[in-house]
């Protein structure tokens, strides 16, 4: 070990309150004044202050004289207690003088600690406390012995604390086997040479399990073979020593089996016994360590069944996410096992959360097969008929859990064509509800997929038009309709349900008839109810206040759905009605056999009327959609040239009719390619080996054999957790986040490391004092600005000439919001007595640390950008003229995730993207950039990015990230 640079950050492993310091700490000499006091309360409060002064830097020498003669020997167990946290804080050390510092410094002998004289007084009251007759005195002082890193304090105890591993009470041997644990791994063989020995006699006799716990745990870390040789004897009874006894053993087991893979068969037995424990923490870890110790079917399937029941069986969330992990990183190599557990993973949907939903259904949608498809989707129907059923009872998963399972759904109906008819006309029931644009989205695949299903598709679609109340939903059914109506009768049934829908023209509303549905929806919300509930007054006292309301009743209207979405100004569907009766007028004339020339006729006639009322309703109507007028009536004026011209019509006809069906069909196909693309970017794994690496062969079984594609090294477990799998990504990153405080011709030179980890925040600063003098009482005083709160403060430090030291600080912060850290170094000049200050430069935080790109539907992103309300619009300036590369360059520098799929051989010059990230407190960041390059203008590129979130401090954080590196990019040409 290192020796001691600083006696409080060496000694000290607490914190205390603060109350004490209410008006300032009081002084040295009150402090001591107020020990001598006879009362313990007002002991109590001086000892108190004097740890308080000690952890911020004061030395306070005189006091510990005082502690010795009036608080060493007290009976009041508060106090006792504080003596021994006063005995952790105080320096133990006499401090090295200028001289010997300065010696050392230039190639002289080291500097020598030497204790304080006054510490032989305190290891005597140590050492009767060790044989107190109460055993509670005993064990807590064993518990503080623990804390002491020093062989001249721990070597007189060392008798004391043998004689109490035979002590009555198992409260002290449990703490006496810890601290010869933790004298043995201090100093070794220096103070107790017969430690292991002396453990392994105590661990044969031992009944209690804490103190055979410690015991084991001192053999298991200080003497591994003898830990070996007790577990090997006394293999049949590990269940009956507790679960800490059990966790040491599973330990020990990864431990040796990473060093030598050969002792895995002197350690199966007792991991199968572990996988049917009692307790949760225990399966789960004998159920990791034989995933990866062996890949043996059998082993993989008694860990999987593991797994499966610790799933089924436990409340916790987050246990349940920590097991579905587990059972994600196995189906990446067993997938045919998990597949046979695959009905009692599926149980989890009971939870009510969503997000172990969601992860359930990620790991189980990749395990299904032809065999087990049908059982899959009969569940998943199953849940989707219970979140219709219990929606007014779990609202919170109702919509997103509905939305999940329909996707799931789509996705087995388009890898598994026998089950989509099994799927389709179930769904198609939810087409009203708040999960109907998934559902719709799956219909409109399928019958596109799978053609002949659509004859009972397509009136199961037509019987629904008019319950469907969400205006996307009623376009693509509409669409769908004027699409795939290919036979006379569902030709002529489809358009005599759209327009018995739509009603007759016009589409407006009259001032009275407006004036009388707002009368009934007001009278419908006035009739009262008497509501009671407690309230606390202005005294604290409690009242029963009444109240009289209602949940206001659904007004009665007969009004068709799509008439309402018409007549309320959407004109976006008012095209679209447009192009689908189009379309099925153009058909009708290819089957002028069936349909005869008068019902055409009036076909046309009624389509005509349609579309030029819908035209008068875009006019007079505002709304939202205005702005589309132009593109309204452009489109419809084509459909009414297509019905009225013939010339028109031999031109437009084949575009309306088949060109959107082929569109959509390319649409698909990408969309599955895809598919396939990420499945084999998932599967696809790149071996890690180099040229010079061995070559195992399992046959021979060497030393080197495999031990599992799950790695049993802690190190690797870190690596993977902090996404580093190497030491010059490591230092990369460290190298990013150093910050220079103060200047080089400053007489104390000061760097910071920043290391953000989600909420946390934690400061490495080096200091170095560059004169050849010692400074004393060197504080680096810190403050923050935003979200930041300061959770612990670096210590003073004594810092020699011409050397250094390490000082930490850590914060906590609450949200993205920009921040800053600022701060001052005071420290005094031993030599001149002088006192100097030097300011530090700013630490100004990344919102970057924060964000993580994330995904969402594109329903959600617009239901999103339409709630939010803080927006942000950054006007683009940029030397860059391709807009791919702009597009690129701020997805990655705001560490962002594009939604919007980029074809980059498309010539046009206006690009729409829209991208979505989450930070990591949960708020949510939207982006809209829209920009376009300018012929006239050197092909600069012009336009906007809109910044939308929840919260102020995001939107305008990401603004100024954007804004930022906007400015220094480089000159790049147009590729």
């Amino acid at each position: 070990m290192t020796a001691a640079t600083n006696a409080i950050e060496s000694y000290c492993t607490f914190t205390l309150a603060s109350d004490v310091t209410a008006g300032g700490l009081p002084s040295e000499e009150q402090i001591s004044k107020d020990l001598e006091d006879n009362d313990p309360k007002v002991k109590r409060h001086a000892l108190k202050a004097a740890i308080m002064a000690m952890l911020s830097g004061e030395a306070m020498p005189r006091i510990l004289m005082q502690v010795i003669r009036y608080c060493i020997n007290t009976h009041d167990k508060p106090l006792k207690k504080l003596s021994m946290l006063y005995w952790e804080a105080v320096p133990k050390y006499q401090e090295p003088t200028s001289e010997e510092l300065l010696c050392a410094s230039t190639g002289g002998p080291s500097v020598q600690r030497k204790l304080l004289p006054e510490m032989i007084l305190v290891c005597n009251a140590l050492m009767n406390d060790l044989k107190h007759p109460n055993e509670y005195v005993r064990g807590s002082m064993l518990r503080f012995l623990c804390k002491v890193k020093d062989e001249e304090i721990l070597g007189p105890l060392i008798p004391s604390i043998k004689e109490c591993l035979q002590h009555r009470h198992p409260y002290v041997r449990k703490n006496a086997a810890m601290a010869i644990f933790h004298a043995h791994k201090i100093a070794g063989e220096n103070l107790i040479p017969d430690a292991p020995e002396l453990v392994e006699a105590f661990l044969l006799t031992e009944t209690d399990i804490g103190a055979r716990r410690n015991a084991f745990l001192m053999l298991f870390n200080q003497a591994e073979e003898l830990a070996i040789k007790f577990l090997a004897d006394n293999m049949d009874d590990v269940a009956k020593y507790g679960d800490g006894f059990a966790l040491l053993v599973l330990e020990l087991t990864r431990r040796v089996c990473r060093r030598d893979p050969n002792q895995k068969s002197r350690f199966v037995r007792v991991l199968l016994e572990m996988l049917s424990s009692n307790s949760p923490a225990v399966s789960y870890e004998a159920a990791w360590t034989l995933v990866s110790l062996s890949n043996a079917p059998t082993a993989i399937r008694a860990a999987a069944l593991t797994y499966t029941a610790l799933l089924n069986s436990q409340n916790d969330n987050n246990v349940k996410m920590i097991v579905l992990e587990r059972l994600e990183e196995v189906k990446k190599n067993h997938t045919k096992i998990l597949q046979e557990m695959l009905m009692d993973i599926l149980r989890a949907l009971s939870s009510p959360n969503p997000d172990i939903c969601k992860k359930v259904l990620d790991v189980v949608m990749d395990i299904v097969n032809s065999r087990n498809v049908v059982d899959v989707v009969n569940i998943l129907k199953r849940e989707v008929s219970k979140t219709a059923d219990d929606e007014g009872t779990n609202e919170a998963k109702g919509a997103v859990y509905r939305n999940m399972l329909i996707r799931a759904v789509h996705g087995c109906a388009v890898r598994f064509p026998n089950v989509a008819e099994i799927v389709v006309h179930t769904l198609m029931d939810f087409l009203s509800t708040d999960g109907g644009v998934q559902v719709i989205v799956l219909v409109r695949a399928i019958i596109e997929q799978y053609p002949p299903m659509r004859p009972s598709i397509l009136p199961k679609l037509m019987s629904s038009l008019e319950d469907i109340t969400n205006n996307n939903v009623m376009c693509v059914c509409l669409w769908i309709l004027g699409e795939y109506c290919e036979t006379a009768d569902t030709l002529v049934e489809a358009f005599e349900r759209i327009t018995s829908e739509l009603g007759e023209p016009p589409f407006l509303m009259d001032m009275g008839e407006k004036i009388a549905q707002d009368k009934a929806i007001a009278d419908a919300a006035a009739v009262p109810k008497m509501v009671s509930k407690n309230v606390v007054l202005a005294d604290g006292t409690y009242a029963t206040q009444t109240s009289y309301t209602e949940k206001p009743r659904e007004v009665q209207d007969n009004t068709p759905n799509l008439r309402k979405m018409i007549v309320a100004g959407d004109v976006f569907i008012g095209s679209v009605v447009s192009s689908s009766l189009t379309k099925l007028c153009l058909r009708a004339s290819d089957l002028s056999s069936v349909i005869e020339a008068p019902q055409q006729k009036s076909m046309v006639l009624k389509s005509l009327l349609i579309m030029c009322a819908i035209v008068k309703m875009a006019e007079l109507t505002v709304s939202a959609q205005k702005s589309s007028l132009s593109d309204c009536t452009d489109r419809i004026t084509m459909c009414c040239r297509a019905l009225l011209d013939p010339k028109a019509s031999a031109i437009l006809k084949t575009t309306l009719l088949t060109t959107g069906k082929s569109t959509f069909c390319e649409f698909l196909k990408v969309l599955k390619e895809k598919e396939t693309n990420e499945n084999k970017t998932k599967e696809v794994s790149i071996p890690t080996v180099q040229a010079d690496d061995l070559i195992h062969f399992r046959q021979l079984r060497s030393n080197a054999a495999s031990t599992g594609d799950l790695d049993l090294d802690d190190g690797s477990d870190l690596a993977r957790a902090t996404g580093f799998s190497d030491g010059s990504s490591l230092l990369n990153s460290e190298l990013n986040h150093v910050y220079q405080l103060s200047g080089f011709a400053d007489p104390v030179y000061a760097e910071a490391l920043v290391t953000v980890h989600d909420y946390d925040i934690s400061l490495e600063i080096l200091v170095i004092n560059r004169t050849p003098n010692t400074l004393s009482n060197l504080t680096v005083e810190l403050s923050t600005m935003g979200d930041m709160k300061i959770v612990e403060r670096p210590q003073s430090q004594t810092i020699g000439p011409l050397d250094q030291v390490t000082l930490r600080a850590s914060f906590k912060v609450s949200s993205t919001e920009t921040g800053h850290i600022f701060g001052t170094i005071v420290y005094e000049d031993s030599s001149t007595k002088e006192k100097g200050y030097i300011n530090l430069n700013d630490i100004h935080m990344d919102i970057m640390d924060y964000v993580r790109p994330a995904l969402c539907t594109d329903e959600v992103f617009r239901s999103m950008w339409a709630e939010f309300e803080w927006e942000n619009k950054v006007a683009i300036s940029t030397s860059i003229t391709n807009l791919f590369q702009f597009l690129d360059h701020i997805v990655d520098s705001t560490n962002m995730r594009c939604l919007t799929p980029q074809n980059e051989n498309d010539k046009s010059n206006f690009l729409a993207a829209n991208l979505y990230a989450r930070s990591v407190f949960g708020e949510d960041a939207l982006v809209n950039v829209s920009v376009e390059k300018n012929d006239d203008k050197d092909g600069k590129l012009s336009g906007y990015i809109r910044i939308r979130s929840k919260t102020q401090g995001i939107a305008l954080s990401l603004g100024d990230r954007v804004t930022t590196v906007q400015k220094d990019l480089p000159t790049v040409n147009a590729q």
